[in-house]
Order: structure tokens, then sequence, then C-alpha cells
């Protein structure tokens, strides 16, 4: 039997677009492939500028206030002033008999109190709340106290001068409540100090007036 012609042109074009559709998918299978293999090049990104905080500045000390202050030990036996100017203190014990110590030192930044005087004698305190909390030792004796702003006419005042040939040193501490407690030295004796008038400082010593002033550093 004579084979068809047409059926055979039929399936040689068959054949040949099933190997072009082979040809295709895998052209383009590895094109697909190669464009996938490659890494585009990536630029790093540039490190950002340090941004730390700015650093705050240190706070500033302030010193305590100047102010005066006096009050009674904790037994109330005798009392204690302490007179604070620009980071320096003086201070004064007193008995109103026979014990007295004048004290001088620094008052840091913090309150603290550390005033010292002649044989030994010492205050220590701390200045906070409006007021002076301490100790004071003055001979073999530790006493604590505890001293209250001192507005004019209370506080702490000294008077010195030379009365019939004999050296005067006057010491006072006028409390809140008008009380006063001072030694009055004759020649280096001491003795219960007559009363001052807290509006001038007046003061008679052997018929001979005197004025005691204020104390500050």
């Amino acid at each position: 039997m004579k084979p068809s012609g047409p059926l055979f042109t039929l399936l040689a074009g068959l054949l040949l677009g099933i190997f072009m559709l082979s040809l295709n998918a895998t052209t383009g299978t590895r094109a697909t492939s190669s464009s996938n293999d490659v890494t585009p090049t990536q630029t790093p990104a540039a490190p950002s500028p340090s941004t730390a905080p700015p650093t705050s500045p240190s706070p500033t000390a302030t010193l305590p206030a100047d102010a005066d202050y006096a009050g009674r030990t904790a037994d109330d036996s005798a009392s204690v002033a302490v007179s604070v100017r620009d980071g320096k203190a003086i201070g004064y014990f007193c008995d109103g008999r026979s014990r007295e110590s004048w004290l001088k030192g620094d008052v840091e930044d913090d309150g603290s109190v550390a005033l010292s005087g002649t044989d030994g004698a010492r205050l220590d305190g701390v200045l906070r709340a409006g007021r002076i909390d301490g100790t004071v030792k003055v001979g073999d004796r530790t006493l604590q106290f505890t001293a209250a702003p001192a507005v004019k006419p209370s506080g702490l005042y000294r008077a010195t001068a030379e009365v019939r040939g004999a050296k005067i040193v006057g010491g006072w501490i006028v409390l809140q409540n008008g009380r006063q407690v001072g030694i009055l030295n004759r020649d280096g004796k001491p003795a219960a100090a007559p009363r001052i008038d807290p509006a001038s400082g007046a003061v008679t010593v052997d018929g001979t007036r005197l004025t005691a002033r204020p104390v500050v550093p």
C-alpha cells in the first residue's frame, strides 16, 4: 500500500513542534536559573553618627544660708549658739556660771558643721530642716543640743574691753524666748554675766558702760 503524503507531512510537523517546545522550555529554565543565581551587589549603609545624650552638668553645690542659731543642750544645763556666714561658723557654749567655750570652723556644702576650740573643745552638728542638731564637748562632758534659727534680738553677743585695769571678755546667748545666758571673764576669771539690752547691746560692768555686739565669723 502506498503511504499517504499528507499524513506523513502531518507527523513530521508534529514531531518538529514537540522538539521546539522541548528546546524552548529547556532554554527558559536555564535563563531563569542563571538570572536567579546572580546576587546584586549591595552597598552597605553608612553607619549613623553617634547620638549619645549630652552629659548633664553636675549640680552646683550650695552653701547653707547665712543665719544665726541658738538653743539648749538636751539636759537643759547649758546653751549653745552658732553663727554662720559664707561657709564659716563661730559657736559658743555657755552654762551661765563658770564653763564656756568659743569655737570656730567650717560649714560644708552638705550642712555638716565641725567647730573646734581651746583645750580640745569640739562642736559637731548637721544643719538641716532649718536647725542644727549635734553634740558639743567641753572638758570631760559631751552633750547633745538643738539650735533653732535666732532672729534679732536673739542670737550670740560678745563684748571686750579693759575696765579698771582688768581685761573684760563677755559672751551672751539670747534665746528666742528672751532668756539670757552669759559669762563675764575678768582677767580670765569666769562669773555669771550681767544682762545686756538686746536692742542696743548696752551692758554695765563695774560701773562702766560697754556694748555687746552680735558675733559673726
